[in-house]
This record gives structure tokens, sequence and C-alpha cells, in this order.
């Protein structure tokens, strides 16, 4: 396994076919690559315990959350993780959230979804490739 310093965390929801981005301020924390079969990463977040409801409802639902994390120093490119919530404990005014996931390639997401968006606008054929070549 190895460890890293978690630098900033992003929940990326899915609204009205948007993603949107929100903020999480970090205090502190951790990502540790687990190195095992499935690609599983674990995320450790330490939080202001304003965030506890928001949290707690991914860990009560068992609800999937895509995260954006940037690890070790602000200048590296986030990486993107499907995860769930398997803890929330409160520490005092803070609370600290583990997540386990797995990490996203978010060049092959964008392109699927990017063609997807291009299908559901009634693109076909040539034009789809021409439309395609066009917006990357």
């Amino acid at each position: 396994m190895k460890t890293f310093k978690l630098i900033s965390l992003d929940v990326l929801e899915d609204k009205q076919k948007d993603i949107v981005q929100h903020k999480i301020p970090l205090l502190d924390g951790l990502i540790i690559n687990r190195e095992d079969d499935k690609n599983h990463w674990v995320l450790e977040a330490y939080l202001d315990k304003s965030y506890l409801v928001y949290f707690n409802e991914f860990h009560n639902h068992n609800e999937p959350i895509m995260l954006q994390a940037k690890i070790t120093k602000e200048s590296n490119e986030p990486a993107t993780f499907m995860s769930t919530v398997i803890d929330v404990n409160e520490i005092g005014d803070h609370i600290n959230v583990l997540f386990i996931g797995t990490l996203v390639d978010r060049k092959k997401s964008l392109i699927e979804h990017m063609l997807k968006t291009l299908i559901e606008e009634g693109h076909q054929g040539e034009k789809l490739l021409e439309e395609f070549k066009e917006r990357i």
C-alpha cells in the first residue's frame, strides 16, 4: 500500500445532465492506494462538522459518490474516483469521512460522455465523426 497527502477534494454531482462540482474545504486528508486486485483507493477527509449531515446522507443510503482529488501537491491534475462513504466519525468540532473507491479513467469517461451527447443530439455516421473531431 502507498499513502499520499490529500490536497483537495471535490464532490461531483450529476444534476439534470450537468456535472456540478462542490469544493469541500479540507482540514487534512490522506489517500491510500490499496494496490489490490480491484484497484481500490481509500480516501480520508478531515472536515468541519458542518458537513456531517451531507456525508451521512451518502453513507446511510450507501449512495455512490464521484470525487475529484488532488494528490500530493496543488499543481497536480485531479484524479477522479467512483466511491462510497464507508464511515463518518465525529471528532470534537470536526469529522472524518472515509471513502473507498476506484480510479476513473477521466479521458475515457469524457470521450464516452461527449459521444453520448452527440448521439442524443441526433448526429449519425459521417456527421457524428465530423462533430466529434470538431469538439475534441
